[in-house]
């Protein structure tokens, strides 16, 4: 009973939750809700990143370009054609799922270091074209971005306005919405996991042979979980440029896609609360070793190599298979 009660399959949505509006409680400093907020959008990122690596078991070393699409499309569309800002979004995420399923119909075709190769030009491609059509992005210097209004208010680092009355103060308002809109990405991506299209999906990472040839349409799902993944890195890329307020080409860049792939990896692929947990360990990391300047990339580096070398299926895959069988042993031998 104690394992059923704990099995993350039935709670870590509610535990999640909890955590989520918990932990605003916790704090009472701007500079942690900033970087709380972070870490909720990137986290959502990368729990679709996760629908196509972890569960597809399809490699993507591009996917900052989606990232920087959306929050590029959405920054030009609000600040300089005056869109409104949840407009510009959907149409943002619209149109780059439109150009991943472009993209990813003939690239998924591959396997391998072809299929790495590839997503990595996509990535460079979209960098280079935000880097050199400087008078739509602002090129290398980047592009302001108004703020987000939700339904009339507007939601900034000077507070939101609520139906009520009363204030909410900026940093707690956007750390609310990222919260929110983490709860949403991960009950999509369970309920993703959960239909047939999961089950076709975790087929083609087992075996694609096997899953063709069984019938299923391995080009048609690939294609598809590409698409939604992209969307996931759309929405959240806009939604940051909005909380920024400020963006420039880096977030499309090779570096940040790696960052992501990493997030998924270290966390456990296949996991949505350890990729989330991912997000939160290499978001802090850096606060950790900020007093140790000159080894900071060394130490991360380390413990980066440490972690996969002891920890291969990822921090949250090994904890709980650690704390399973403990809590074996320990029914074993009460009964």
């Amino acid at each position: 009973m104690l394992q059923r009660f704990i099995d993350w399959r039935m709670n870590y949505v509610l535990v999640l939750a909890i955590i989520v509006f918990v932990v605003p409680l916790l704090m009472d400093n701007p500079f942690y809700f900033d970087l709380a907020t972070q870490i909720l959008i990137i986290a959502a990122t990368v729990v679709g990143l996760n629908l196509l690596v972890g569960y597809a078991g399809q490699i993507s070393l591009g996917h900052a370009g989606f990232y920087g699409m959306g929050a590029y499309f959405s920054a030009i569309a609000t600040t300089t054609y005056n869109w409104p800002p949840l407009l510009a979004i959907v149409v943002a995420a619209a149109v780059v799922g439109l150009i991943a399923y472009v993209v990813g119909r003939p690239i998924l075709r591959l396997k391998g270091h072809y299929l790495s190769m590839a997503t990595l030009a996509v990535g460079f491609i979209i960098a280079i074209i935000l880097n050199n059509e400087s008078e739509l992005t602002g090129g290398p210097d980047g592009m302001s971005v108004v703020p987000l209004s939700l339904f009339g208010w507007e939601l900034s680092t000077f507070g939101l306005y609520s139906m009520f009355g009363f204030e909410i103060p900026g940093h707690i308002a956007w750390y609310l919405v990222a919260g929110v809109l983490l709860l949403v990405a991960v009950v999509v991506a369970q309920n993703i996991i959960d239909s047939p299209i999961g089950r076709a999906l975790r087929s083609i990472h087992g075996s694609e042979i096997a899953a063709r040839t069984v019938g299923v349409d391995t080009t048609h799902y690939k294609s598809l979980v590409f698409v939604v993944s992209a969307i996931y890195a759309s929405v959240m890329g806009s939604v940051f440029a909005h909380f920024t307020g400020f963006i420039t080409p880096a977030i499309a860049g090779f570096d940040y896609s790696i960052v992501l792939i990493t997030m998924v990896v270290l966390g456990g692929m296949a996991s949505p609360m350890g990729v989330i947990l991912g997000a939160v360990v290499l978001k802090l990391m850096p606060q950790f070793l900020a007093g140790f300047q000159e080894y900071e990339t060394a130490i991360f580096g380390f413990i980066l190599m440490a972690t996969m070398i002891f920890m291969p299926k990822g921090f949250y895959p090994t904890a709980m298979n650690a704390l399973r069988r403990k809590l074996g042993r320990y029914s074993g031998g009460e009964a």
